[in-house]
């Protein structure tokens, strides 16, 4: 039997998104409203417009990829083989790289702490802003998907044991409607509804990861959910994948008109904070469905229009987690030797996304690629010079999407 291919449009989506992480942190640098104990001589609101809607898909359509693949891992490999992968493929990679990464990426914030409040570059761990009681001086960073996606995988075995208890007719139907809920205008509204609630316990409605070691069961809970739906796009994928591609214009209208509903009810709330009981519901309302129909619209744009390989993406995908893990020392780094340019803020996010890209890429190409932390990452390189585990099957394509991939042709 031939081994099955790769979902090339699955690869192009996690290039895209892994690129948008570095713009996403660039621009934190430049947030009018400071969330970091960092930011640049110049910021702007249009800065903390670019986060807000990066934040709003991204991370809901990673998990979504992360639940497609745990989902076929599971139904070829088994509890057992799925868990020593994602032991091998995060948990291992997780623990070697977030004691480097923690030094590294602390020293900068320092760094740029003293040269926001003193003008000069220097290192002095009291400029940094006092932690509060509950805070612990190690956290995360931004390793916090992996560490989450971790205990999903957790969850997801124990859930799979579970299921063998269930009669099949039980685990069918629900699958069935877990499918339809995501193929339909009203199941978008039904799942924002966990995802706001959630959200209302945080600053303006909408969920921020706090990079804790001990577990956070609202992240877990919210992201489980699209987590939980990408298993469910795989198991629906034959019927599910066609429709998603089908309303991807649709589900990208529909969530553009929820991310403006959004905007208004965030200033709307800020606005009656001391007026309203709960001022942040309506926000984490709009963006819960944000989150969702930008997610599945982006999932369902990049299966009809990108099914096939591109050479640019198919580079930017293998490079992916490389990229993921070292891109905040870059962006931040950058933003250091840009603090006094006098470019403006477009002008700098500019120069600091060029220059954070070209740093991974170039890194990943001479010093990761080819050696043993590549392996580590991204596994043995199969015959066509990819990675070997972290593709996904090629299954089989709608006709929108085998079309549209007759049509295209590679870079």
């Amino acid at each position: 039997m031939n081994a099955p291919s790769r979902i090339h449009a699955l690869d192009n989506l996690r290039a895209m998104l892994m690129w948008l992480g570095i713009v996403l942190h660039v621009a934190v640098n430049h947030m009018a409203t400071p969330t970091m104990p960092w930011r640049d001589s110049q910021s702007s609101p249009a800065a903390d417009l670019i986060v807000l809607l990066i934040h709003s898909f991204r991370m809901p359509a990673f998990y979504i990829l992360a639940g497609f693949f745990v989902a076929r891992m599971l139904e070829e490999r088994g509890r057992a083989g799925m868990l020593k992968n994602r032991a091998r493929r995060i948990g291992l990679p997780f623990v070697i790289f977030w004691p480097i990464l923690f030094v590294c990426v602390s020293s900068l914030i320092v760094i740029f702490a003293h040269l926001m409040q003193r003008g000069t570059i220097g290192f002095d761990l009291t400029l940094l802003p006092k932690r509060e009681p509950h805070q612990t001086a190690f956290n995360t960073m931004h390793l916090w998907f992996l560490y989450d996606l971790l205990w999903l995988c957790l969850l997801a075995a124990v859930a799979s044991r579970l299921g063998q208890y269930l009669p099949h007719r039980v685990l069918a139907a629900a699958r069935s409607a877990a499918g339809n809920m995501l193929a339909t205008w009203w199941g978008t509204i039904v799942l924002a509804i966990p995802v706001a609630l959630i959200g209302t316990a945080y600053p303006h409605g909408i969920l921020a990861p706090s990079g804790s070691f001990v577990p956070n069961l609202a992240e877990i809970a919210d992201y489980g959910l699209f987590f939980a739906a990408g298993a469910t796009v795989y198991w629906q994928r034959h019927d599910l994948l066609p429709q998603l591609e089908r309303r991807c214009w649709r589900n990208g209208i529909a969530g553009l008109v929820a991310f403006i509903l959004s905007l208004v009810t965030l200033k709307a709330g800020s606005a009656a904070d001391a007026r309203m009981a709960y001022p942040d519901l309506g926000t984490a309302l709009f963006f819960g469905c944000t989150n969702w129909l930008w997610s599945l619209a982006v999932l369902g744009f990049f299966s009809r229009y990108l099914p096939r390989q591109n050479r640019v993406l198919k580079y930017l995908s293998d490079s992916s987690y490389w990229v993921y893990l070292v891109h905040l020392a870059g962006t931040i780094g950058f933003g250091i030797l840009l603090y006094d340019a006098p470019f403006g803020v477009a002008g700098k996010m500019l120069l600091n996304i060029s220059a954070t890209t070209a740093v991974c890429l170039l890194s990943y190409h001479w010093l990761v690629r080819n050696s043993w932390i590549g392996v580590l990452l991204n596994g043995r390189r199969a015959r066509d010079g990819s990675p070997a585990s972290i593709g996904l099957p090629q299954l089989e394509q709608s006709p929108a999407g085998a079309a549209a991939a007759a049509k295209t042709t590679p870079l």
